[in-house]
């Protein structure tokens, strides 16, 4: 059932759900309830094997999972996926490690209202393997962007930035862990910031 505040936040996850606890963790310290009349309604997987599913439960969030794999398209899929989302009447939909491409239907349908966390100072390095083509570039900063999501991948208005050295002899590995560290203050942040900003 949906939550009965007023500001709901759905979280989309496909993986291990560490930004999804932070924001969570986050909302309950801050009492994110009170201050804006807003909480995590659920956490939705397209991957039923996936330990977010599992943390989500621990820190008391309902959960859905929707597989892509039960679905013959992205449209079909996004569609179901849509249903499933405004069951909670969200506010805002928060992609945290949910690894789909996301149709443009789905995008207009929460313009405004999608947002996303990547793992590079945008507007550099949109995609995938973001922290070894950093590396490769030989940027001296690396970092993390949220931004709010549009049909074109990793291109919607930055709302927050992070960065962090890229230091001699890092890898992929060590700088991943390093901007890791700064999205997990940076998106609850971001969450918080938005929902102040909303009448």
């Amino acid at each position: 059932m949906p939550s009965k505040t007023k500001k709901n936040i759905v979280i989309l996850i496909s993986g291990s759900g560490s930004n999804m606890a932070a924001i969570v963790r986050t909302a309950q310290q801050q009492d994110w309830q009170r201050q804006f009349g807003a909480g995590v309604a659920a956490v939705i997987s397209n991957r039923a094997d996936t330990g977010g599913l599992q943390l989500a439960q621990s820190l008391g969030i309902a959960t859905q999972v929707l597989s892509h794999k039960a679905f013959d398209s992205r449209e079909a899929f996004d569609a179901a996926l849509m249903a499933l989302i405004d069951g909670y009447q969200p506010a805002l939909v928060v992609l945290a490690g949910f690894m789909r491409i996301l149709t443009p239907g789905f995008v207009n349908h929460y313009a405004g209202r999608l947002i996303n966390i990547h793992p590079s100072l945008l507007p550099a390095f949109t995609g995938l393997n973001t922290h070894q083509r950093a590396i490769d570039a030989a940027c001296t900063e690396a970092g993390c962007t949220v931004h709010q999501v549009t049909a074109e991948l990793d291109h919607g208005p930055i709302l927050a930035q992070a960065a962090v050295p890229v230091l001699p002899g890092d890898t992929a590995e060590t700088l991943s862990a390093r901007v890791l560290v700064q999205e997990h203050l940076l998106y609850p942040q971001a969450v918080h910031d938005w929902l102040q900003s909303q009448p």
